[in-house]
Protein backbone atom coordinates (compact mmCIF):
# COMPACT_ATOMS: atom_id res chain seq x y z
CA UNK A 1 0.00 0.00 0.00
CA UNK A 2 1.08 3.34 -0.66
CA UNK A 3 2.25 5.92 1.65
CA UNK A 4 2.89 9.30 2.11
CA UNK A 5 6.41 9.23 1.57
CA UNK A 6 6.52 6.53 -1.38
CA UNK A 7 4.24 9.12 -3.08
CA UNK A 8 6.32 12.24 -2.28
CA UNK A 9 9.39 9.61 -3.71
CA UNK A 10 7.43 9.14 -6.96
CA UNK A 11 9.35 10.52 -10.42
CA UNK A 12 7.92 10.92 -13.88
CA UNK A 13 9.42 8.61 -16.45
CA UNK A 14 9.17 9.00 -20.11
CA UNK A 15 5.77 7.24 -20.41
CA UNK A 16 2.72 7.46 -18.13
CA UNK A 17 3.02 5.00 -15.38
CA UNK A 18 0.73 3.45 -12.20
CA UNK A 19 1.88 2.37 -9.22
CA UNK A 20 -1.66 0.44 -7.08
CA UNK A 21 -2.72 1.18 -3.32
CA UNK A 22 -5.43 -1.43 -2.62
CA UNK A 23 -9.00 -2.26 -3.90
CA UNK A 24 -8.08 -0.52 -7.08
CA UNK A 25 -7.22 3.05 -5.48
CA UNK A 26 -4.06 4.04 -7.47
CA UNK A 27 -1.80 6.79 -8.45
CA UNK A 28 -1.00 7.70 -12.28
CA UNK A 29 2.16 9.71 -12.88
CA UNK A 30 2.13 11.07 -15.78
CA UNK A 31 5.81 12.56 -17.69
CA UNK A 32 5.11 16.29 -16.87
CA UNK A 33 5.21 15.07 -13.10
CA UNK A 34 1.29 15.24 -12.17
CA UNK A 35 0.38 12.69 -9.79
CA UNK A 36 -3.34 11.65 -10.59
CA UNK A 37 -5.68 9.21 -8.27
CA UNK A 38 -7.39 6.41 -10.42
CA UNK A 39 -10.18 3.80 -9.08
CA UNK A 40 -9.97 0.89 -11.28
CA UNK A 41 -13.11 -1.15 -11.30
CA UNK A 42 -15.45 -3.47 -13.39
CA UNK A 43 -18.88 -2.88 -13.97
CA UNK A 44 -21.37 -5.04 -16.01
CA UNK A 45 -18.12 -6.92 -16.84
CA UNK A 46 -16.36 -3.99 -18.15
CA UNK A 47 -13.18 -2.71 -17.07
CA UNK A 48 -13.49 0.88 -16.16
CA UNK A 49 -11.57 4.11 -14.13
CA UNK A 50 -13.00 6.59 -12.53
CA UNK A 51 -10.75 9.75 -11.82
CA UNK A 52 -10.53 10.85 -7.95
CA UNK A 53 -8.07 14.25 -8.36
CA UNK A 54 -4.88 15.01 -8.28
CA UNK A 55 -2.01 14.68 -5.51
CA UNK A 56 -1.34 16.21 -3.38
CA UNK A 57 -4.78 18.43 -3.70
CA UNK A 58 -6.85 14.94 -2.58
CA UNK A 59 -4.61 13.30 0.14
CA UNK A 60 -4.09 9.80 0.51
CA UNK A 61 -6.71 9.59 3.01
CA UNK A 62 -9.29 11.68 1.04
CA UNK A 63 -8.54 9.46 -1.83
CA UNK A 64 -9.34 6.11 -0.08
CA UNK A 65 -12.86 7.66 1.51
CA UNK A 66 -13.86 8.20 -2.23
CA UNK A 67 -12.90 4.85 -3.48
CA UNK A 68 -14.91 3.25 -0.69
CA UNK A 69 -17.76 5.63 -1.69
CA UNK A 70 -17.38 3.93 -5.45
CA UNK A 71 -17.40 0.62 -3.71
CA UNK A 72 -20.83 1.53 -1.85
CA UNK A 73 -22.34 2.18 -5.08
CA UNK A 74 -21.54 -0.75 -6.75
CA UNK A 75 -22.00 -3.00 -4.20
CA UNK A 76 -25.66 -1.65 -4.65
CA UNK A 77 -25.75 -2.31 -8.13
CA UNK A 78 -24.88 1.29 -9.69
CA UNK A 79 -22.00 2.56 -11.91
CA UNK A 80 -19.97 5.33 -9.98
CA UNK A 81 -18.60 6.87 -13.41
CA UNK A 82 -22.70 7.17 -14.78
CA UNK A 83 -23.74 8.47 -11.45
CA UNK A 84 -21.00 11.29 -11.70
CA UNK A 85 -22.33 12.10 -15.41
CA UNK A 86 -25.59 12.38 -13.90
CA UNK A 87 -24.89 14.20 -11.19
CA UNK A 88 -23.06 16.75 -13.10
CA UNK A 89 -25.50 17.35 -15.74
CA UNK A 90 -28.24 17.93 -12.87
CA UNK A 91 -25.80 20.80 -11.63
CA UNK A 92 -25.44 21.75 -14.94
CA UNK A 93 -28.95 22.10 -15.74
CA UNK A 94 -29.47 23.50 -12.16
CA UNK A 95 -27.15 26.51 -13.05
CA UNK A 96 -28.88 26.86 -16.79
CA UNK A 97 -32.42 27.20 -14.72
CA UNK A 98 -31.19 30.05 -12.67
CA UNK A 99 -32.98 33.41 -13.60
CA UNK A 100 -29.94 34.72 -15.13
CA UNK A 101 -28.93 32.70 -17.61
CA UNK A 102 -32.41 31.61 -18.94
CA UNK A 103 -33.47 35.54 -19.01
CA UNK A 104 -30.11 35.95 -20.92
CA UNK A 105 -31.09 33.15 -23.42
CA UNK A 106 -34.45 34.45 -23.80
CA UNK A 107 -32.88 38.12 -24.91
CA UNK A 108 -31.15 36.45 -27.43
CA UNK A 109 -33.79 34.29 -28.49
CA UNK A 110 -36.09 37.99 -28.44
CA UNK A 111 -33.62 39.59 -30.50
CA UNK A 112 -33.99 36.94 -33.71
CA UNK A 113 -37.74 38.29 -34.29
CA UNK A 114 -38.11 41.55 -33.25
CA UNK A 115 -36.32 45.17 -34.24
CA UNK A 116 -33.40 46.77 -32.94
CA UNK A 117 -35.63 49.36 -30.84
CA UNK A 118 -37.75 47.23 -29.42
CA UNK A 119 -34.77 44.45 -28.51
CA UNK A 120 -33.20 47.76 -26.55
CA UNK A 121 -36.28 47.79 -24.42
CA UNK A 122 -36.39 44.33 -23.89
CA UNK A 123 -32.83 44.24 -23.03
CA UNK A 124 -32.83 47.69 -21.10
CA UNK A 125 -35.65 45.92 -18.55
CA UNK A 126 -34.14 42.51 -18.35
CA UNK A 127 -30.80 43.57 -17.68
CA UNK A 128 -31.67 46.82 -15.61
CA UNK A 129 -34.72 45.79 -13.50
CA UNK A 130 -35.35 42.03 -13.81
CA UNK A 131 -31.72 40.41 -13.67
CA UNK A 132 -30.70 41.83 -10.73
CA UNK A 133 -33.48 41.87 -8.41
CA UNK A 134 -34.66 38.27 -9.69
CA UNK A 135 -31.17 36.31 -10.69
CA UNK A 136 -30.73 34.10 -7.06
CA UNK A 137 -33.84 32.70 -8.22
CA UNK A 138 -34.17 29.08 -10.08
CA UNK A 139 -36.88 29.41 -12.94
CA UNK A 140 -38.24 25.85 -12.12
CA UNK A 141 -39.38 27.78 -8.53
CA UNK A 142 -40.20 31.03 -9.41
CA UNK A 143 -43.32 32.15 -7.96
CA UNK A 144 -45.93 35.34 -8.35
CA UNK A 145 -44.86 36.28 -5.05
CA UNK A 146 -41.20 36.77 -6.00
CA UNK A 147 -41.68 38.58 -8.63
CA UNK A 148 -44.99 40.97 -7.74
CA UNK A 149 -42.70 43.30 -5.78
CA UNK A 150 -40.28 44.00 -8.15
CA UNK A 151 -43.14 44.89 -11.01
CA UNK A 152 -44.05 47.16 -8.22
CA UNK A 153 -41.26 48.82 -7.38
CA UNK A 154 -40.24 49.89 -11.38
CA UNK A 155 -44.07 50.87 -11.36
CA UNK A 156 -43.58 53.78 -9.21
CA UNK A 157 -40.67 54.75 -11.25
CA UNK A 158 -41.76 54.17 -15.11
CA UNK A 159 -45.49 52.82 -15.18
CA UNK A 160 -45.12 52.00 -18.97
CA UNK A 161 -42.25 50.21 -18.32
CA UNK A 162 -43.53 47.78 -15.24
CA UNK A 163 -46.12 46.66 -18.02
CA UNK A 164 -43.31 45.79 -20.09
CA UNK A 165 -41.56 44.45 -17.41
CA UNK A 166 -44.76 41.83 -16.58
CA UNK A 167 -45.00 41.26 -20.76
CA UNK A 168 -41.39 39.94 -20.51
CA UNK A 169 -41.30 38.17 -17.60
CA UNK A 170 -44.01 36.06 -19.11
CA UNK A 171 -42.21 35.72 -22.13
CA UNK A 172 -39.08 34.38 -20.37
CA UNK A 173 -41.02 31.94 -18.14
CA UNK A 174 -42.77 30.63 -21.26
CA UNK A 175 -39.35 30.14 -22.85
CA UNK A 176 -37.85 28.15 -19.82
CA UNK A 177 -41.65 25.65 -19.93
CA UNK A 178 -40.57 25.23 -23.52
CA UNK A 179 -36.65 24.47 -22.83
CA UNK A 180 -37.51 22.03 -20.30
CA UNK A 181 -36.69 24.00 -17.55
CA UNK A 182 -40.05 24.43 -15.44
CA UNK A 183 -42.90 22.36 -15.95
CA UNK A 184 -46.00 22.65 -18.69
CA UNK A 185 -48.70 24.88 -17.96
CA UNK A 186 -46.97 26.70 -14.68
CA UNK A 187 -47.08 30.28 -15.64
CA UNK A 188 -46.97 33.43 -13.60
CA UNK A 189 -50.04 35.08 -12.30
CA UNK A 190 -49.49 38.32 -13.13
CA UNK A 191 -52.75 39.90 -14.02
CA UNK A 192 -53.56 42.73 -11.62
CA UNK A 193 -50.00 42.96 -9.94
CA UNK A 194 -49.77 46.40 -11.54
CA UNK A 195 -52.13 48.62 -9.96
CA UNK A 196 -54.96 49.89 -12.84
CA UNK A 197 -54.00 53.55 -12.60
CA UNK A 198 -50.51 52.78 -13.20
CA UNK A 199 -50.91 52.07 -16.74
CA UNK A 200 -51.27 54.37 -19.47
CA UNK A 201 -50.97 56.09 -22.70
CA UNK A 202 -48.10 57.57 -23.76
CA UNK A 203 -48.29 61.23 -23.19
CA UNK A 204 -48.48 63.98 -26.02
CA UNK A 205 -50.14 67.24 -26.96
CA UNK A 206 -52.95 67.19 -28.80
CA UNK A 207 -54.24 70.86 -29.15
CA UNK A 208 -52.89 73.48 -30.73
CA UNK A 209 -52.69 75.58 -27.45
CA UNK A 210 -50.45 73.21 -26.05
CA UNK A 211 -48.16 72.14 -28.91
CA UNK A 212 -47.33 75.92 -30.11
CA UNK A 213 -45.05 76.15 -26.14
CA UNK A 214 -43.98 72.84 -26.81
CA UNK A 215 -42.46 73.63 -30.51
CA UNK A 216 -41.84 77.16 -29.20
CA UNK A 217 -39.21 75.68 -26.49
CA UNK A 218 -37.75 73.39 -28.72
CA UNK A 219 -36.70 76.30 -30.51
CA UNK A 220 -35.43 77.88 -27.68
CA UNK A 221 -33.28 74.45 -26.37
CA UNK A 222 -29.97 75.05 -25.64
CA UNK A 223 -28.50 71.91 -27.23
CA UNK A 224 -28.39 71.93 -31.04
CA UNK A 225 -28.25 68.50 -31.57
CA UNK A 226 -31.08 67.47 -29.47
CA UNK A 227 -32.96 70.50 -30.73
CA UNK A 228 -32.31 68.88 -33.88
CA UNK A 229 -33.25 65.47 -33.25
CA UNK A 230 -36.33 66.87 -31.04
CA UNK A 231 -37.52 69.04 -34.63
CA UNK A 232 -37.49 65.82 -37.16
CA UNK A 233 -39.51 63.50 -34.46
CA UNK A 234 -42.18 66.22 -34.68
CA UNK A 235 -41.94 66.56 -38.43
CA UNK A 236 -41.83 63.03 -38.98
CA UNK A 237 -43.79 60.91 -35.86
CA UNK A 238 -40.90 58.44 -36.33
CA UNK A 239 -40.24 56.46 -33.53
CA UNK A 240 -37.61 58.29 -30.59
CA UNK A 241 -35.14 55.67 -31.09
CA UNK A 242 -35.69 55.49 -35.23
CA UNK A 243 -34.52 59.31 -35.44
CA UNK A 244 -31.50 59.39 -32.22
CA UNK A 245 -29.56 56.63 -34.29
CA UNK A 246 -30.40 57.88 -37.76
CA UNK A 247 -27.77 57.30 -40.21
CA UNK A 248 -27.04 59.32 -43.28
CA UNK A 249 -26.64 56.27 -45.13
CA UNK A 250 -30.36 55.94 -45.45
CA UNK A 251 -31.10 59.78 -46.06
CA UNK A 252 -31.39 60.81 -49.74
CA UNK A 253 -31.81 64.31 -49.81
CA UNK A 254 -31.95 64.69 -53.39
CA UNK A 255 -35.02 62.57 -53.12
CA UNK A 256 -36.55 64.19 -49.94
CA UNK A 257 -36.87 60.49 -48.72
CA UNK A 258 -35.50 58.80 -45.91
CA UNK A 259 -35.22 55.00 -46.14
CA UNK A 260 -35.63 53.29 -42.45
CA UNK A 261 -34.64 49.26 -43.20
CA UNK A 262 -36.93 46.83 -41.90
CA UNK A 263 -34.30 45.52 -39.05
CA UNK A 264 -35.30 48.69 -37.57
CA UNK A 265 -38.88 48.95 -37.22
CA UNK A 266 -40.88 47.64 -35.20
CA UNK A 267 -42.91 45.35 -37.41
CA UNK A 268 -40.20 44.42 -39.20
CA UNK A 269 -41.10 46.28 -42.65
CA UNK A 270 -38.80 48.86 -44.59
CA UNK A 271 -40.29 52.40 -44.37
CA UNK A 272 -39.98 55.13 -46.93
CA UNK A 273 -40.46 58.35 -44.73
CA UNK A 274 -41.19 61.49 -47.14
CA UNK A 275 -38.59 64.44 -45.96
CA UNK A 276 -40.74 67.81 -46.09
CA UNK A 277 -38.71 70.79 -47.37
CA UNK A 278 -38.24 71.71 -43.51
CA UNK A 279 -36.49 68.56 -42.78
CA UNK A 280 -34.77 68.66 -45.62
CA UNK A 281 -33.16 72.03 -44.68
CA UNK A 282 -32.56 71.04 -40.68
CA UNK A 283 -30.77 67.53 -42.32
CA UNK A 284 -28.63 69.86 -44.76
CA UNK A 285 -27.55 72.12 -42.04
CA UNK A 286 -26.07 69.16 -40.31
CA UNK A 287 -24.20 67.15 -43.11
CA UNK A 288 -20.72 66.90 -42.41
CA UNK A 289 -21.15 66.77 -38.53
CA UNK A 290 -20.54 62.84 -38.95
CA UNK A 291 -19.75 60.59 -41.64
CA UNK A 292 -22.16 57.49 -40.03
CA UNK A 293 -24.80 59.47 -37.63
CA UNK A 294 -26.66 62.09 -38.63
CA UNK A 295 -27.12 62.91 -34.89
CA UNK A 296 -23.85 61.79 -33.10
CA UNK A 297 -22.82 60.73 -30.10
CA UNK A 298 -22.26 63.95 -27.70
CA UNK A 299 -18.48 63.35 -25.67
CA UNK A 300 -19.67 61.73 -22.43
CA UNK A 301 -22.65 59.36 -23.91
CA UNK A 302 -21.50 55.78 -24.59
CA UNK A 303 -23.65 55.05 -27.31
CA UNK A 304 -22.35 56.11 -30.55
CA UNK A 305 -24.97 58.14 -31.53
CA UNK A 306 -27.30 60.16 -29.82
CA UNK A 307 -29.62 58.24 -27.18
CA UNK A 308 -33.09 58.09 -27.26
CA UNK A 309 -33.15 59.36 -23.84
CA UNK A 310 -31.57 62.38 -24.22
CA UNK A 311 -34.65 63.54 -25.94
CA UNK A 312 -36.85 62.79 -23.30
CA UNK A 313 -34.78 64.10 -20.40
CA UNK A 314 -34.84 67.71 -22.87
CA UNK A 315 -38.41 67.79 -22.99
CA UNK A 316 -38.18 67.32 -19.18
CA UNK A 317 -35.66 70.14 -18.67
CA UNK A 318 -38.54 72.08 -20.23
CA UNK A 319 -41.18 71.26 -18.23
CA UNK A 320 -43.12 68.65 -20.38
CA UNK A 321 -42.73 65.70 -18.02
CA UNK A 322 -46.10 63.80 -18.19
CA UNK A 323 -47.36 66.06 -20.58
CA UNK A 324 -45.33 65.35 -23.88
CA UNK A 325 -42.77 62.50 -24.67
CA UNK A 326 -40.73 62.13 -27.47
CA UNK A 327 -42.62 59.53 -28.89
CA UNK A 328 -45.74 61.85 -28.18
CA UNK A 329 -45.09 63.25 -31.50
CA UNK A 330 -46.46 60.24 -32.97
CA UNK A 331 -50.23 60.97 -30.72
CA UNK A 332 -50.30 64.23 -31.76
CA UNK A 333 -49.66 63.58 -35.55
CA UNK A 334 -52.70 61.16 -35.18
CA UNK A 335 -54.85 63.34 -33.48
CA UNK A 336 -54.26 66.83 -34.96
CA UNK A 337 -53.76 66.01 -38.46
CA UNK A 338 -57.46 64.27 -38.50
CA UNK A 339 -58.98 66.90 -36.15
CA UNK A 340 -57.13 70.31 -38.17
CA UNK A 341 -56.39 69.16 -41.56
CA UNK A 342 -58.57 66.50 -41.80
CA UNK A 343 -56.42 63.70 -43.05
CA UNK A 344 -57.75 60.46 -43.58
CA UNK A 345 -56.20 57.71 -41.20
CA UNK A 346 -55.29 55.36 -43.19
CA UNK A 347 -52.95 57.62 -44.84
CA UNK A 348 -51.89 58.38 -41.26
CA UNK A 349 -51.33 55.20 -40.27
CA UNK A 350 -49.11 54.61 -43.28
CA UNK A 351 -46.95 57.15 -42.10
CA UNK A 352 -46.32 55.72 -38.35
CA UNK A 353 -46.34 52.77 -40.13
CA UNK A 354 -48.63 50.79 -38.28
CA UNK A 355 -49.41 47.20 -39.26
CA UNK A 356 -53.43 46.47 -40.61
CA UNK A 357 -54.78 44.08 -38.77
CA UNK A 358 -55.14 41.16 -40.15
CA UNK A 359 -52.71 41.60 -43.08
CA UNK A 360 -49.35 42.20 -41.38
CA UNK A 361 -47.41 40.83 -43.81
CA UNK A 362 -48.06 44.03 -45.63
CA UNK A 363 -44.68 46.36 -46.47
CA UNK A 364 -45.31 49.97 -46.00
CA UNK A 365 -42.72 50.52 -49.07
CA UNK A 366 -43.17 53.33 -52.03
CA UNK A 367 -46.38 52.78 -53.14
CA UNK A 368 -48.12 52.95 -49.80
CA UNK A 369 -50.23 56.13 -50.25
CA UNK A 370 -46.69 57.11 -51.34
CA UNK A 371 -48.25 60.46 -53.21
CA UNK A 372 -50.57 61.61 -50.63
CA UNK A 373 -48.16 61.27 -47.69
CA UNK A 374 -45.55 63.27 -49.76
CA UNK A 375 -48.61 65.72 -49.45
CA UNK A 376 -49.91 65.21 -45.99
CA UNK A 377 -46.10 65.09 -44.71
CA UNK A 378 -45.45 68.55 -46.32
CA UNK A 379 -49.32 69.86 -44.76
CA UNK A 380 -48.07 68.82 -41.24
CA UNK A 381 -44.70 70.48 -41.56
CA UNK A 382 -46.49 73.84 -42.63
CA UNK A 383 -48.76 73.50 -40.04
CA UNK A 384 -46.62 72.82 -36.94
CA UNK A 385 -44.61 76.25 -38.16
CA UNK A 386 -48.19 77.99 -37.91
CA UNK A 387 -48.92 76.76 -34.36
CA UNK A 388 -45.31 78.02 -33.61
CA UNK A 389 -45.72 81.43 -34.98
CA UNK A 390 -49.08 80.94 -32.85
CA UNK A 391 -51.22 81.59 -36.18
CA UNK A 392 -53.25 78.27 -35.93
CA UNK A 393 -56.18 79.40 -38.77
CA UNK A 394 -55.15 76.11 -40.82
CA UNK A 395 -57.67 74.86 -43.73
CA UNK A 396 -58.13 71.30 -43.40
CA UNK A 397 -57.02 69.42 -46.73
CA UNK A 398 -59.90 67.07 -46.95
CA UNK A 399 -62.94 66.05 -44.83
CA UNK A 400 -61.50 63.37 -42.48
CA UNK A 401 -62.51 59.91 -42.98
Amino acid sequence: MLTDLKLKALKPREALYRVADAHGLCIEVTPTGSKLWRYRYRYAGRAKMLAIGPWPLISLASARLKRDEARRLLLDGIDPMAKRRRDNELLRQAQRGMFEPVAREWLEHKRKSVGEETFRKAKLVTEGDLIPALRRYNIAELATKDVAPVLLRIAERAPNLAAKARQYLGGIVDYAIKQGLRDDGRLLSLKGVIPRFEKGHISAVTKPSDLGPLLRAIEDFSSPLTRAALKLAALTAMRPGIVASARWEHIDLERAEWHVPGHLMKMRHAHIVPLQRQASELLRDLVGHDAVYVFPSPAKQKTPHLHRDSLSKALREMGFKGKHATHGFRGTLRTMARERLGIDLDVLEAQLAHAKRGDVAKAYDRTTFDDQRIQVMQAWADYLDTVRRNEDNVVPLKKAG
